[in-house]
């Protein structure tokens, strides 16, 4: 259904940005320009719940030179996407070579492409005082964006024409939406010298989780992907081999919480993540993916996914399952992968390219998806801790992927699956990565909750790749070609 947003006049949108930016007028007055940090209610909100997690993905705006970077950073609702962009206003409004004024920040709900039209004329006119010498640069910061159809196309004729092509902007949202052609439009000549255009706030990883959990334990250096089984990566593993059994555990707590921030903070405070959180998570599924639809959809279709998960989804039986079509799920499955609740996880040939008319594995992005079925509705299943230690160390191959090359999670270019000559399934096949030394592949990864007998698992790895890991539950040998590696310290190898 088209929602129609009434225009806002000139005033109300005047009357918004003041609303938006307190620090305008305490900067104006001679006052304290971070003083509505304290006050507001997100920020407030956070401290209630608040273990000392502070998302980096936004550091270099908040300490580094005003230029003319553009970053678009997406993730999943619920993540903390506006704490962020709120975080780096206080920052900036701390610093000495910055004025207040200088930094715009505009909630998009509720707004229409012609009021955005207007915010950018009206915010630089509203804040005018400060270019009485000389014109300086602003720093955008538009919240939840991706709400409003036709906005990369407006930045990209204000990039090219207007003072706002050489101001830092920062657009966040909770939707790729592929009808935006973002990358045509901004991340193509539009984004300055910024080389991170396209940003991921996603739940908190494993090494994350333990920098505020209980757990006090080594978190050796991630490497790359290529170099897994490499010489070093060998001897940190070796020299970590008495803590398997704390890693395990920390490991378990990890599974049954995921990394929501507000999830792991009620975890470590409470021992449980409530229900009001769970049906916050579900109401975002709900608006995102399948807002017409009744109470239980959201929990039927995660329950769907999490059983499916360590195999290629046949989709329809799963929509006979479900009471739909296969072009209702269809749909369904691109809005959860559109809005960072799931990964899709493709075949690929032994040179990491995508095999045509084959189906994909779906990993949910974060344990607690998985978990939300059971919580909230009566009968469903609780998800199998082999089910979700392949699908995070999936998510966690997946981030550090995007690491090495900005955006491909967004383009779907980061894992799959493999098959062998008598087509049994490698769970996460080698696929091209850039390196120093040129184009290398990933190391071949399968998983398997097990504390023994996993030579007989390894031998499909050895037989395809002559070499490659076991994700396992608490067994390490390195000694041969294949290797097996508890999950939580393959994570911390990965990111």
């Amino acid at each position: 259904m088209v929602r129609y947003h009434r225009r806002m006049r000139d005033d109300e949108i005047r009357q918004k940005l003041v609303s938006s930016n307190p620090w305008w007028a305490a900067a104006s007055l001679g006052k304290d320009a971070t003083a509505w940090s304290t006050r507001h209610p997100a920020l407030k909100g956070l401290a209630s719940y608040d273990v000392g997690y502070r998302a980096p993905v936004l550091d270099d705006v908040a300490t580094g030179p005003v230029t003319d970077r553009l970053v678009v950073l997406t993730g999943p609702r619920r993540i903390g996407k506006s704490v962020a962009v709120l975080q780096t206003v206080a920052s900036l409004c701390a610093r000495d070579d910055i004025d207040p004024r200088q930094v715009i920040h505009v909630p998009c709900d509720g707004m229409n492409l012609r009021d955005l039209r207007r915010v950018l004329v009206v915010a630089r006119a509203q804040t005018a005082a400060i270019d009485r010498d000389e014109l300086r640069l602003r720093v955008w910061l538009f919240d939840e964006i991706t709400s409003i159809r036709g906005w990369s196309a407006l930045f990209k004729g204000e990039r090219d024409n207007t003072d706002f092509g050489f101001d830092t902007v920062v657009v966040t949202g909770s939707r790729w939406d592929k009808t935006e052609d973002i990358t045509g439009n901004l991340i193509a000549g539009r984004s300055g010298s910024e080389t991170r255009r396209r940003r991921m706030l996603l739940p908190m990883s494993f090494r994350e989780f333990l920098g505020v959990s209980r757990y006090d334990l080594p978190q050796p250096a991630a490497g790359h992907p290529a170099s897994l089984q490499s010489q070093e990566a060998r001897r940190s593993l070796e020299e970590l081999s008495f803590l398997v059994d704390d890693y395990d555990l920390a490991w378990q707590d990890y599974m049954s919480v995921g990394g929501f921030p507000r999830a792991v903070s009620e975890h470590i405070r409470n021992g449980l993540v409530s229900d009001q959180y769970l049906q916050d998570l579900e109401g975002w599924l709900q608006r995102d993916v399948d807002p017409d639809a009744g109470e239980e959809s959201i929990p039927l279709l995660l329950e769907a996914l999490a059983t499916r998960a360590t195999s290629p989804l046949a989709v329809n039986p799963t929509a006979i399952e479900l009471g739909r079509s296969r072009e209702a799920l269809d749909t369904r499955l691109h809005r959860m992968v559109a809005s960072f609740a799931v990964l899709r996880c493709p075949q690929r040939d032994d040179h990491g390219r995508l095999v045509p008319r084959t189906q994909s594995k779906h990993y949910l992005v974060d344990p607690l998806l998985a978990w939300m079925p059971s919580r909230l509705r009566a009968g469903a299943l609780p998800p199998a801790m082999t089910a979700l230690t392949e699908q995070t160390i999936g998510v966690h191959l997946a981030r550090a992927i995007e690491r090495l090359g900005n955006g491909r999670w967004i383009a779907g270019d980061t894992i799959g699956y493999g098959r062998t000559s008598n087509d049994k399934e490698i769970d996460l096949t080698p696929v091209s990565l850039p390196s120093p030394d040129g184009t290398v592949m990933s190391v071949a990864l399968e998983s398997k909750w097990v504390s023994q007998g996993w030579r007989g698992e390894g031998r499909i790895l050895t037989g395809k790749y002559g070499r490659g890991i076991l994700a396992t539950k608490s067994v390490l040998d390195v000694s041969g070609p294949v290797w097996a590696v508890p999950a939580p310290m393959l994570a911390l190898m990965l990111v």
